[in-house]
């Protein structure tokens, strides 16, 4: 059965700066393409940034990029989104997906996802 963990979520002022971590277990990690997505109350589900199965091919989205970092250690089945320069509009709940076999990068596209972690921006 296929488990993705969350966690790192949090209050953060505008500006500063949060670390998510996904566990994940299930299902045989470096072979996926691993993939954030956020959804704020209201909004449309919204990719946030993909990683490649070895970690080289990346993808972000344009509202995200220059500020978000994914990586991912696949020792430890384990993906990461560094958050730097957080701004208001960044704040949701934010999942840790698998992206479908065969799916681009970027597609958002995705087969599991975890129950996320909520992000808060506020002063």
């Amino acid at each position: 059965e296929v488990h993705l963990v969350e966690s790192g979520g949090g209050l953060v002022q505008p500006g500063g700066s949060l670390r998510l971590s996904c566990a994940a277990s299930g299902f045989p990690f470096t072979m996926y393409t691993m993939s954030w997505f956020r959804q704020a109350p209201g909004m449309e589900r919204e990719g946030v940034a993909d990683i490649s199965r070895g970690g080289t091919g990346l993808w972000y989205a344009d509202s995200v990029k220059g500020r978000f970092t994914i990586s991912r250690d696949n020792a430890k089945n384990t993906v990461f989104l560094q958050m730097d320069s957080l701004k208001a509009e960044d704040a949701a709940m934010y999942y840790c997906a698998v992206a479908r076999l065969g799916a681009g990068l970027g597609a958002s596209n995705y087969t599991y996802w975890g129950q996320g972690t909520q992000v808060t921006v506020s002063s």
